[in-house]
């Protein structure tokens, strides 16, 4: 194809994977304020809070995939968030229109909806319970509004995938996964709620199914990978791929938040990022299932069961030799 694509924020995690798997079908250039470790050559160095930069970036460009967002549960301060999740997509839009450049893919997230809804699909009231949550909502309607004001020639996606998880990634899951095998963990409430996840090696294919399938128009769409499981069912995952009984210890939630609220304090006092975190514990607890019907109904056939996501995940991090020690920090 001759479609020439820049990514914005795909130095990280999912962006990594998406060069990896969509440089064979497009002309890929990488646009981050980090190095790429694995394609610096297709990486422009370079802030969505810089305008000039950005529209020197898109010269010639015919898609633009906006991956870039400030997300951690603990970034300071909170205007940030709307600094480059929103602003940032102000100006990621205003070098569009400068360039001619008329479509776009937005990775939001299932944030927007807020904690313990029942199973929302892309129809559902949005409520969001933090700034990252908030600050990507407003983000959506920046480019809603770019998108009804335009020719109508334009194309918009929007995807909302849950907690993506994979190899080389240092977030939640991981963390969970690593405290479940490594037989340190703690299970906080009956672990009966559910959680939807997304395995990287899904949503990247996902993006990509959406780039050699543009649509004129709006599109939003959920990703996760089905079924979901509840956390007794995930721990489950994890004794039949690593082939040994994981030992069970469960503490009421009162407890588990109890925890929490002490490593904030002892957080703020040592100026220090913890693992547990009452925000993290009260995501841990809450059921976070979201309805994905419209992205598998739409033509997509995701290449992994989740049950083989966890899998492929597990014997990567926990079983098979290293090549080398590059990872990817994200909640």
């Amino acid at each position: 194809m001759n479609e020439q694509v820049i990514f914005i924020g795909a130095s990280g995690f999912v962006g990594t994977r998406l060069i990896e798997t969509a440089k064979s079908d497009f002309s890929i250039c990488n646009f981050d304020k980090q190095q790429s470790h694995f394609y610096p050559e297709l990486t422009t160095i370079g802030d969505v809070r810089d305008q000039a930069a950005l529209d020197a970036a898109l010269a010639g460009k015919t898609m633009v995939v906006l991956l870039a967002a400030e997300h951690r549960d603990d970034v300071s301060p909170t205007s940030l968030y709307y600094d480059v999740n929103v602003q940032g997509t102000r100006n990621v839009l205003q070098a569009m229109d400068k360039n001619g450049v008329k479509n776009i893919v937005f990775t939001s997230s299932v944030a927007v909806y807020g904690l313990n809804k029942k199973n929302p699909d892309e129809n559902h009231p949005i409520d969001p319970f933090n700034h990252y949550g908030k600050s990507k909502w407003q983000a959506e309607e920046v480019l809603r509004e770019w998108h009804q004001q335009g020719p109508e020639e334009r194309s918009l996606t929007i995807i909302r995938p849950t907690v993506i998880f994979g190899e080389r990634n240092r977030g939640n899951v991981y963390n969970l996964l690593k405290q479940i095998a490594g037989g340190k963990f703690a299970m906080v409430g009956a672990g009966n709620n559910y959680k939807s996840m997304a395995y990287v090696g899904n949503i990247i294919e996902f993006i990509k199914f959406r780039l050699v399938n543009p649509e004129k128009g709006y599109q939003v769409y959920n990703y996760i990978d089905k079924p979901d499981l509840n956390m007794n069912q995930l721990v489950s995952e994890v004794e039949k791929s690593l082939d040994k009984k994981i030992p069970s210890v469960h503490l009421p939630y009162a407890l588990g938040m109890l925890g929490g609220y002490c490593f904030d304090v002892l957080s703020k006092i040592t100026g220090k990022k913890y693992a547990i975190s009452s925000v993290r514990v009260k995501k841990f607890c809450a059921t976070t299932q979201y309805d994905a019907t419209r992205a598998h109904s739409s033509g997509f056939k995701a290449p992994y069961s989740l049950s083989e996501g966890l899998d492929r995940t597990l014997q990567y991090e926990f079983v098979d030799a290293k090549k080398d020690d590059i990872t990817f920090v994200s909640e």
